[in-house]
């Protein structure tokens, strides 16, 4: 049966899944070289990188755990195809493309490009301040289980019987000095207080701006004590230098002696919550006796949200790849794609 009717019909005029498009072409259109100069001009046809940028951006959106779950659905959801440029009839590419397109993708830092890109499109719309920062970390599960965490050094017999076998750590020292995990060995045991159980994870970071409450840097590291500081100097570090002294907020884990005079060097003025539980504080009434502490202080929790986003909407609570370099690309889409979602909202406001 012959049809006139495409994808491009059947989305409606007004869906916002149009605006949120119109921005991915727009940042992928920065990245058209890299993107032409990792595929040769010769042999077989291959899915473009864009499409498979496209459909991580999808999944992200759209909640989707798997990149087998999301090309099934691909098959049979006409606004994935419109949104990945499809026909009706073509049929979705097979999920392993994702897998053999993916060291590509990682070796020419696409990621890192992709949000850089979609940073440019918010500054280009004046959405984004240059003076006032917030910086937060949060761990992500790993996708590996307490099983896993084994001796480095220990004997390696046969493995159990079963798929789930019993598996006692009674009575066991486990440090990260001394065991390891065999499913991620770059996973690294932690837990967010004293109250909470220490799971294999990462740890995130993000750079907030505080204008719109947008993403300027985000990073991902393996989980320590001192993972969250030295995190956001780098991503402090890597902000263009300005003559006028800038601020950044961030919690108590921050309130040290050493982030505090890092930040100081790198021209911004530490606007830390003060840590006084049996303890002085890195800062003192230089500091907090200005307004501008207190207002940092409130905009910072707002870094809360597209940590929430990521971890809920975008599927992160349990990261989905093994190694840091995966996960932190995921990382990186799922901040970009975050921002992309907030340019939009405020497109429509201005």
């Amino acid at each position: 049966m012959l049809t006139t009717l495409s994808t491009e019909d059947l989305v409606p005029a007004d869906h916002p899944i149009r605006r949120i498009r119109a921005v991915v072409d727009a940042v992928l259109g920065e990245l058209d070289a890299e993107l032409s100069a990792m595929y040769a001009t010769s042999g077989r046809p291959s899915v473009p990188p864009e499409q498979l940028l496209k459909a991580t951006v999808l999944m992200a959106l759209y909640s989707i755990r798997s990149e087998r779950a999301f090309c099934e659905r691909l098959n049979y959801d006409l606004l994935f195809k419109w949104f990945l440029g499809m026909r009706i009839d073509e049929r979705a590419f097979d999920a392993t493309t994702f897998s053999k397109n993916r060291q590509r993708l990682l070796d020419h830092e696409i990621a890192d490009r992709f949000f850089a890109a979609v940073v440019v499109q918010a500054r280009l719309r004046r959405y984004l301040s240059s003076e006032h920062f917030s910086v937060d970390g949060t761990l992500l599960e790993a996708w590996a289980s307490h099983k896993s965490f084994k001796p480095k050094d220990g004997p390696t017999g046969p493995p159990p019987a079963g798929r789930n076998a019993e598996v006692s750590f009674h009575g066991e020292r486990r440090t990260n000095d001394t065991h390891q995990s065999t499913t991620d060995p770059e996973a690294r045991m932690a837990r967010k207080s004293n109250a909470t159980a220490a799971k294999l994870s990462y740890a995130g970071h993000l750079l907030m701006e505080h204008r719109n409450a947008l993403i300027v840097d985000a990073d991902l590291t393996e989980a320590s004590g001192h993972a969250e500081r030295d995190a956001a100097l780098s991503m402090l570090g890597r902000q263009p230098r300005r003559a006028r002294r800038r601020t950044v907020a961030a919690d108590k884990a921050y309130d040290t002696a050493g982030f505090v005079a890092d930040a100081r060097d790198l021209g911004f003025t530490p606007h830390v919550a003060p840590n006084t539980t049996g303890r002085r504080s890195a800062i003192d009434g230089r500091t907090t006796r200005h307004a501008g502490h207190a207002l940092s202080q409130r905009i910072r929790k707002r870094v809360e949200e597209p940590f929430g986003w990521m971890k809920t909407v975008a599927g992160g609570r349990k990261l989905r790849y093994r190694g840091r370099q995966r996960n932190r690309a995921w990382f990186l889409m799922a901040g970009g794609t975050y921002n992309i979602l907030r340019i939009v909202a405020l497109d429509a406001v201005t």
